[in-house]
């Protein structure tokens, strides 16, 4: 089953062209498989030029805003090339979703572990209360 999430890509101070579109579609389509169930992930991307107070070169940033399983994830990333840019704001956007995903799987296998230890009666600690 292919899962496709649905986002809304905004471009500030430059113009959107189809391959800046492209580029950030094909970044984002990885981020869909760590949606479960029926909820599909919905996207906000703003992709564009920081504004020209600096004095040498150009700033890009991109700002991923990333709704999933009732949870918010935001990543911004700011670096003097666009393309650069959408690579790390995606790339933080994956630390975060990883690091909740594994924080949600390691509470479950100690709590699921808790009770298993309280139903063989090793331990007499309720899981639920934390209290013996």
């Amino acid at each position: 089953m292919q899962k496709y999430m649905n986002i809304n890509i905004k471009a500030t101070n430059m113009e959107l062209t189809e391959a800046i579109s492209d580029y950030v579609n094909k970044r984002v389509e990885s981020i869909a498989k760590f949606s479960k169930g029926e909820n599909l992930p919905s996207g906000y991307i703003e992709v564009g030029k920081t504004t020209n107070h600096h004095n040498k070169g150009e700033l890009f940033k991109a700002e991923f805003s990333i709704v999933m399983n009732g949870e918010r994830f935001f990543a911004s990333s700011e670096t003097d090339n666009l393309y650069s840019a959408i690579d790390d704001a995606k790339e933080e956007i994956v630390r975060l979703l990883t690091h909740t995903k594994d924080r949600k799987q390691t509470l479950f296998k100690r709590g699921a572990s808790s009770v298993k230890k309280m139903l063989k009666g090793i331990s007499k600690r309720n899981p639920f209360t934390s209290k013996y």
